[in-house]
């Protein structure tokens, strides 16, 4: 099994402290085996006359040695192969932690965060049972029996047999539910994740449902899923039950068959009355672990699914580039034949040649779904290009290492991000060790300052999860102050004032303007009275650069910027 490797693979820096945990734990198992033999022979000897109180006393030590050190070393196996655990649980959230920066930022931004939520939160969680329990506890519930069956081999090889008949009728009962069992789970960890998913819109979409008087319709959405996830867990229960019952019921009977067979072979004289006792009691000690270790077999189905999900993400493509530093004698921005598609059935570029001067401010402007945020997204790196170049300072993208190319590029979104942290640590993000009179000179220069100052703690106000506990300019504003405080060479603005008021639109364009004196600009603008002034205006239209220019000059060679003109001006 496939994954069962990879969970060695998993656990490779505590694989000594498991290896230690399933030792322990089988020889737990074989000093358990020891009270049934010690009693058959109490038994036999009771039988046979035998009225030596030591001896018995003895063997009543022996029993009572069994039992307590399997309960010692199950509990010592137990306790080390959770501790192993519980470290390497850690170590593959960090690995997962690590791995996200390394994707492509759009593939990250294209998954829910509810998705990601199941995958690290729940499915990283379901892989305690299999580490910490399977590995030790059903290697030692197997090697038990297995050492029972072949003392009972040499014993008598007839009623060994005999001992295991009942066995496998049970698990041709256990096989029917196991027959589905990998794809009702998988089925449903996709329910529990549509159900994740749907918690955290609802939550994260509270604010809209208020406004627009949607609360019955989202709710209904948020409600659906939750019965979904209960339905189908009550009917996939429900389905397995008959059988599940059927197999626990019948696999532990190894006296139906030992018992009548065993008496025929004792009255025929084929059989001593101390095998057969010793067979008897020694066979109530297969089924317990047996089905100790049946009950790891939801596990086994379960871990192929859990294993995919993780792995979905430890093994994802990540973005390729260079570890060497780059050294820029400019920051000009060329592509070149550039082609793009999110999905390999729809290509979003088809062809697209820019060339971006430094130190100059040019607008990405056309019509919506044409490839406008792609293109700055790809400069910036959110995905790697697979078919054509993009260049910065003459170097390809792909030979700048990812961490200084992100360096490099301050990219501010209309979808703005605040941490639930103060404002000050807000912006401090753009440069993690910057002073607070370096902050705080940097909001009244992006013209923050006032209005954070007007907050209850002004500096030190803590914004909420994801900023909520300002509106939607405040937070746009801070963004672009941290964007700013970054002070990247290279500084693109997606709509970056979508959601300022116009008269701090104004405020903020001027103090934008300052700020971005001696750096390459990029703005995405759905507002062309925002850009009549840059340098060059590139219209993209259908996947491609249609025409380059001027305000001026876009106006006279092109029909479709003078229509987007026109209706600018009847807003």
């Amino acid at each position: 099994m496939d994954y069962l490797k990879r969970i060695w693979e998993y656990a490779e820096t505590e694989k000594k402290w498991i290896k230690l945990a399933i030792l322990l734990s089988s020889i737990g198992v074989l000093c358990g085996i020891m009270p049934y033999i010690f009693a058959s022979s109490i038994i036999n000897n009771l039988i046979q006359g035998n009225h030596d109180t030591k001896y018995y006393m003895l063997l009543c030590l022996f029993i009572f040695l069994g039992y307590s050190l399997k309960s010692i070393l199950y509990s010592f196996a137990l306790k080390i192969s959770h501790k192993a655990t519980f470290s390497i649980l850690k170590n593959l959230r960090i690995s997962i932690a690590q791995k996200l920066p390394r994707m492509p930022l759009g593939k990250i931004i294209d998954t829910s965060s509810g998705e990601f939520k199941t995958t690290i939160v729940d499915q990283v969680e379901k892989m305690e049972r299999p580490l910490a329990h399977l590995l030790p506890e059903m290697t030692a519930n197997i090697l038990g029996p297995l050492f029972i069956i072949i003392y009972l081999l040499i014993i008598d090889w007839r009623l060994a047999i005999l001992s295991l008949v009942s066995i496998p009728v049970g698990m041709i009962f256990m096989g029917l539910i196991m027959k589905d069992y990998a794809s009702d789970y998988a089925k449903s960890v996709e329910v529990n994740t549509n159900m994740n998913k749907s918690i955290v819109e609802y939550i994260n979409g509270i604010e809209v449902i208020k406004t627009f008087n949607q609360g019955e319709n989202s709710y209904s959405k948020y409600e659906n899923s939750i019965y979904a996830n209960a339905e189908y867990f009550y009917k996939w229960m429900k389905k397995t039950q008959f059988s599940m019952s059927l197999s626990k019921a019948i696999s532990p009977t190894t006296l139906i068959t030992i018992l009548p067979i065993g008496f025929l072979m004792y009255i025929g004289g084929s059989l001593e009355i101390s095998s057969f006792i010793m067979v008897i009691i020694l066979s109530l000690g297969v089924a317990g672990p047996l089905l100790a270790a049946i009950n790891f077999i939801d596990s086994l189905a379960q871990v192929g699914t859990t294993v995919n999900r993780i792995d979905s993400i430890l093994a994802a493509d990540e973005q390729i580039h260079s570890d060497n530093i780059t050294y820029f004698e400019n920051y000009d921005i060329k592509i070149k034949d550039l082609h793009f598609a999110y999905d390999e059935n729809k290509e979003i570029l088809k062809g697209v040649d820019l060339f971006v001067e430094e130190n100059t401010v040019n607008a990405l402007v056309g019509p919506s779904g044409f490839g406008k945020s792609t293109i700055a997204k790809l400069i910036a790196g959110y995905w790697d290009i697979s078919d054509g170049v993009v260049t910065i300072g003459d170097k390809n993208i792909l030979d700048i290492p990812l961490r200084q190319l992100y360096d490099l590029v301050a990219f501010v979104s209309q979808d703005t991000f605040l941490f639930n942290d103060t404002v000050m640590e807000n912006i401090r993000m753009g440069k993690v060790n910057a002073r607070d009179d370096e902050v705080i000179e940097m909001a009244k220069a992006s013209g923050c300052h006032e209005f954070i100052m007007s907050l209850e703690k002004g500096y030190q106000t803590i914004v909420g999860s994801g900023g909520s506990n300002l509106s939607g300019g405040e937070r746009q504003r801070i963004t672009i102050a941290r964007a700013m405080l970054k002070n990247a060479p290279i500084l693109i603005l997606d709509e970056a004032t979508a959601y300022i008021d116009p008269e701090n639109e104004v405020k903020l364009q001027e103090s934008i303007s300052k700020l971005i004196e001696g750096k390459t600009v990029i703005i995405i603008a759905h507002r062309l009275s925002t850009v009549t002034d840059v340098d060059k205006i590139f219209l993209v239209e259908d996947g491609k650069i249609s025409c380059a220019g001027d305000h001026e000059e876009l106006l006279n060679k092109s029909n479709t910027y003078k229509d987007m003109w026109r209706a600018n001006l009847k807003k």
